[in-house]
């Protein structure tokens, strides 16, 4: 089995939770698995430099302590497109650089959850899309839905853009984030319909990591082939 991405309908959608249960039930399943963050924005900066909340999350979801720079090679203070970011800070972000991150963390476990930046389409650089990073690491995609009102449209349209870019669907999420949504099983009931792949869990509202976790555990079973465990050459 591949690494995973995590990419969502659109900001604000619960990635990181997402991504920080499945680090954590992939841990549960005996599947050593970490989390990584290549491009964060809205960083604070610490006495050891830019640190984003996100990254450090992933780090806490992991089994052990981790390098910052490995999980999150590209941190910039500002709030804003991580493209726009990169721009105004001058910096030119390097597939060669992240690829080598997560080359340090694939030595380290069989499973790397690879957490994007805000949705699909959301540029990582003015020459780079999410695509080329998903390819260049060979990963394979999980979508996470916001369950509120146009997430159907948001949800199709994310994976027809997905297998279009050529990269595949291992499976979507579901996360209940309005929690006053109407007939968000009807919801649910038609991106099954319509989504070629499986639906590996449906969250809670407010969920924390640990009931993320427990909702996905039945859900990764099958994305856990023989030797996922073990830790890459």
């Amino acid at each position: 089995m591949k690494s995973l991405f995590v990419t969502g309908t659109d900001t604000g959608i619960g990635k990181t939770t997402v991504a920080c249960a499945l680090v954590r039930a992939f841990n549960a399943h005996g599947a050593p698995a970490l989390g990584m963050k290549p491009v964060a924005s809205g960083c604070r900066q610490t006495p050891a430099g830019l640190r984003n909340d996100d990254a450090e999350r992933l780090i806490a979801a992991g089994p052990h302590a981790l390098s910052y720079s490995d999980v999150n090679p590209y941190a910039f203070a500002a709030p804003i497109a991580p493209h726009v970011a990169a721009a105004d800070a001058g910096v030119d972000i390097s597939l060669a650089t992240i690829a080598r991150a997560y080359a340090q963390l694939r030595a380290q476990a069989g499973m790397i959850i690879v957490e994007g930046a805000g949705g699909w389409m959301a540029p990582l650089s003015d020459p780079l899309m999410q695509r080329d990073l998903v390819c260049a690491l060979d990963l394979d995609v999980v979508i996470v839905v916001g369950l509120r009102l146009g997430c159907i449209n948001h949800a199709l349209l994310t994976t027809r853009a997905v297998l279009a870019d050529g990269c595949r669907v291992a499976g979507w999420i579901a996360n209940r984030i309005d929690p006053h949504m109407l007939r968000a099983e009807d919801s649910i009931a038609t991106l099954r319909a319509r989504i070629d792949a499986p639906l590996l869990g449906v969250l809670a509202h407010a969920a924390s990591e640990e009931q993320a976790r427990d909702a996905l555990a039945e859900g990764i079973a099958p994305l856990i082939a023989p030797g996922i465990g073990d830790v890459a050459p």
